[in-house]
């Protein structure tokens, strides 16, 4: 089984987050491409709805985008988001995790991240990876993901 990279990076507050701080919990780890975009807040939306139920399971969510640590406060504010969000300017992590991509939108490559979440375990193993995810009910379905890896 894959072990998640540790990591070092800033939350929304500006306080500084590693992997290994949540040692002994489930860690759901999503990458997103921007703040305040319909896709993005959707999704930061759903986690933030779900946030108790992710606890019950003894699981906390992060978000990681290069946004910096203003904008990813903007958003959380603007939108009472209840989950961390951390900042990744260097893209360092998101290299780390494989979501920083060449990616292909109407005709034009360039980089970017490509939306991903990741299910750690409290070993820190990743037992779980969606890619090029679809916002829509993802939140959902990796609580379900969730439930039945725990039992």
């Amino acid at each position: 089984m894959e072990k998640a990279k540790d990591f070092k990076l800033l939350n929304q507050n500006g306080e500084t987050r590693k992997l290994s701080d949540y040692k002994g919990k489930w860690i759901v780890l999503y990458f997103y491409p921007r703040d305040n975009t319909p896709g993005c807040t959707l999704e930061a939306k759903d986690f933030t709805s779900l946030k108790s139920e992710f606890e019950k399971e003894e699981a906390i969510i992060i978000g990681i985008s290069k946004d910096s640590v203003k904008k990813h406060k903007n958003f959380v504010e603007k939108h009472d988001l209840k989950i961390e969000l951390l900042s990744d300017e260097d893209l360092k992590v998101l290299k780390d995790y494989g979501v920083w991509q060449l990616k292909k939108i109407y005709g034009k490559e360039s980089y970017g991240i490509v939306r991903s979440t990741f299910l750690i375990n409290p070993e820190f193993e990743i037992v779980f990876k969606w890619e090029k995810v679809k916002t829509k009910g993802h939140a959902e379905t990796v609580l379900e993901k969730l439930k039945e890896l725990k039992r």
